[in-house]
């Protein structure tokens, strides 16, 4: 059977080829998508995803907005690496589908609690803010839930700062609260996805599979290689976010390993660090593991599959 997850998102570049890849695939069963401040304001990133929804030919699925900022703290976005519109690149047409009333939160716990214990995967590749919420208004999803995989965090390098990773850093507070929680949770940090990197030969792929979904990609990552270049000094972008959802879909596309995790909140210069305990075998108890290792050729087939399967959507 095929896996119900939810993707809590901020689209951001990376975030729509994780939906364009969740879609596609037949073993992820998209049961919601619900949306979070991030790479642009919640109005921005949420107008996104409903765009994407329509060059992927997404129907049937509730589309909800979650918060507008983080738990604590003042909003910051990320005009430098995904543009004034969160997507910018190409031109985004209008949106079909209409968002679901509920608020984001609402919905997480709503489909949680409608399914059986062990049925619903959390896939957040934003700021943790909706899912942090979710788990303190009703604490009993953590039990339901079969697992956490999330985009975020690094046990050895940042990005928005020398420790820090952007979706953590931006609402530590809420990522704290997602990583002490009981859930198994999985975290495809820095050091992962930054072996994600889409090449000319990557682009290349993507193009000769020749459908307007596909096209809208490869404009994607055509924006996301010159902005990346120049404010991460990356020669070829990496493309973080669909690593989670690839990991639902196969876990042997990534290796990873049992360690207990937590957030720094306090440091003048760590705050918003995920740190990894690598100093002994994880204890027995331990719920937390990260992401080493990416098999790069499995990934980008199931990408390019993904596109493969959805085809030119009316």
């Amino acid at each position: 059977m095929a896996t119900k997850i939810i993707l809590d998102c901020d689209p951001g570049h990376d975030d729509a080829i994780a939906l364009v890849l969740a879609h596609g695939n037949p073993e992820i069963d998209l049961v919601a998508v619900t949306t979070v401040m991030g790479n642009q304001t919640l109005e921005k990133v949420t107008r996104n995803a409903l765009s994407i929804a329509r060059v992927a030919g997404i129907t049937g699925v509730p589309f909800a907005a979650g918060c507008p900022r983080p738990l604590v703290r003042e909003i910051e976005t990320a005009p430098t690496i995904h543009g004034e519109s969160g997507l910018d690149g190409p031109v985004l047409p209008d949106p079909l589908i209409e968002l679901d009333r509920r608020h984001a939160v609402d919905l997480i716990i709503d489909t949680i609690m409608a399914h059986e214990p062990g049925e619903i995967t959390l896939v957040p590749t934003g700021a943790l803010t909706n899912i942090a919420l979710a788990v303190r208004k009703e604490p009993r999803i953590a039990a339901r839930v079969k697992q956490v995989v999330l985009m975020g965090g690094g046990y050895h390098v940042g990005n928005w700062s020398a420790t820090a990773e952007f979706n953590i850093v931006i609402d530590p507070e809420a990522a704290h609260i997602v990583f002490n929680e009981t859930w198994p949770l999985t975290m495809i940090g820095l050091d992962l996805t930054h072996q994600a990197l889409a090449t000319p030969e990557v682009a290349a792929r993507i193009a000769a599979v020749g459908t307007a979904p596909a096209r809208f990609v490869g404009e994607l990552l055509e924006f996301f290689a010159e902005t990346y270049k120049e404010a991460q000094g990356f020669e070829h972008p990496p493309v973080h976010d669909p690593c989670a959802v690839a990991y639902v879909i196969d876990p042997s596309v990534i290796q990873v390993r049992r360690a207990p995790l937590d957030v720094e909140l306090t440091g003048t210069l760590t705050l918003g660090m995920t740190v990894a305990d690598f100093r002994a075998p994880a204890p027995a108890d331990c719920t937390t593991q990260v992401a080493t290792d990416l098999d790069q050729e499995k990934f980008w087939s199931l990408v390019v599959d993904a596109l493969e399967r959805i085809g030119d959507p009316a």
